[in-house]
């Protein structure tokens, strides 16, 4: 449906990534999908990073600013606020991955006259700082508009940061639609669990693995890398299915496993709403996730999945092996998953939810 905005949209789009993770590819997303009355530029810290999230919309101008280190960074504040200003936005996006990032950007941005500010936040996280904190809930008040990727993640947003409730609003995070689907016949090898992502403590990959230990048959694909490989690989031998965990290493093309998994498990320790969930939803994959973040605002347990709690290894493993028994059970809840996630979590609906915070902001002024 074409919006109804009267009028062309200059958005400025500011990430302060250092690295590639989930935060940035939703953004890309975004905006391949946004229509072309909507003209973004998008500014950040990192040249990579910023060409690689512009690059989703052909001719999307970008540049690079220097990061802000500290409140005392004047020089780097004052370069933020003028390239920001220099593209004479009506709104910037301000993409924080943690609720505690870019500050600065974010007070910086305040200043700059017939502006409006939105600030999407992808993980709930609490700072140590109580000058950011402060800082937080002095200018959430003139934000046009604060965004979470989920109901949940919302209000854990708002908990953690002493922000009055409702004050944060949610506009779920939402994928391309996948190119294959998850085979519907038995497999001939093992029972493949898969787990996608950052190997590091959030993920709780330690857990799965000594579930998975415990699941005659079963073999486990961990998709992706991080500082935790190693101490990974040590775990899997003292359980004793080094042999039965493949590790493939970092993937632009991490979906493409998803097909091959009978089950996807997400046993993270804490979330916003990681993508994975929403790509292996989409693909029909049956999923095992915790009950963190706005994982729950997605995944119905006994209904499109089964959610398990944080750091136990017994219901995990029980889940998996109730999946590996029940192959009918696999199917009904990978099919039950992807006619879910086809009607609310993909690019276009994100896109269009994001247009109409655009409208909504451009028809106050």
């Amino acid at each position: 449906m074409t919006p109804s905005v009267a009028r062309p949209v200059r958005l400025v789009v500011f990430t302060g990534a250092r690295e590639w993770s989930g935060a940035e590819i939703v953004l890309g997303h975004l905006l391949s999908a946004l229509g072309q009355h909507v003209h973004p530029t998008v500014l950040g810290v990192d040249a990579g990073i910023v060409a690689r999230v512009a690059s989703r919309r052909p001719n999307t101008p970008w540049s690079v600013v220097p990061p802000i280190t500290s409140k005392r960074d004047l020089g780097a504040i004052w370069a933020q606020r003028r390239a920001i200003a220099a593209a004479r936005p009506d709104v910037v996006q301000i993409n924080l991955p943690v609720a505690f990032s870019l500050p600065y950007t974010v007070l910086a941005a305040l200043t700059i006259r017939s502006t409006s500010v939105v600030v999407v936040e992808h993980l709930p996280m609490a700072t140590r700082s109580r000058g950011i904190r402060t800082l937080k809930r002095l200018t959430d008040p003139r934000l046009a508009a604060h965004l979470a990727v989920g109901a949940s993640a919302a209000r854990e947003i708002e908990r953690l940061n002493c922000l009055p409730t409702g004050s944060v609003r949610a506009i779920p995070n939402g994928v391309p639609l996948p190119v294959t689907r998850h085979r519907t016949e038995p497999p001939n090898l093992d029972f493949v669990v898969g787990a996608v992502g950052r190997f590091n403590r959030q993920k709780g990959l330690d857990v799965l693995i000594r579930a998975v230990a415990r699941v005659s048959g079963a073999s486990l694909v961990l998709v992706g890398d991080g500082p935790e490989r190693a101490a990974l690989q040590r775990l899997a031998a003292e359980c004793g299915i080094a042999d039965r965990v493949v590790m493939t290493g970092w993937t632009d093309s991490a979906t493409a496993y998803l097909p091959t998994f009978d089950v996807l498990a997400i046993p993270s320790r804490y979330e916003g709403l990681p993508l994975v969930l929403l790509e292996g939803m989409l693909t029909g994959c049956a999923i095992v996730a915790t009950g963190v973040g706005s994982m729950p605002d997605v995944l119905q347990d006994g209904e499109t999945g089964a959610l398990v709690p944080v750091d136990d290894v017994d219901a995990l493993r029980s889940a998996l092996v109730r999946l590996r028994d029940d192959l009918g059970l696999r199917q009904k809840l990978g099919s039950a998953a992807s006619e879910f996630a086809h009607r609310r979590y993909t690019v276009t609906t994100m896109a269009r939810r994001y247009e109409e915070v655009y409208e909504e902001i451009m028809a106050s002024d």
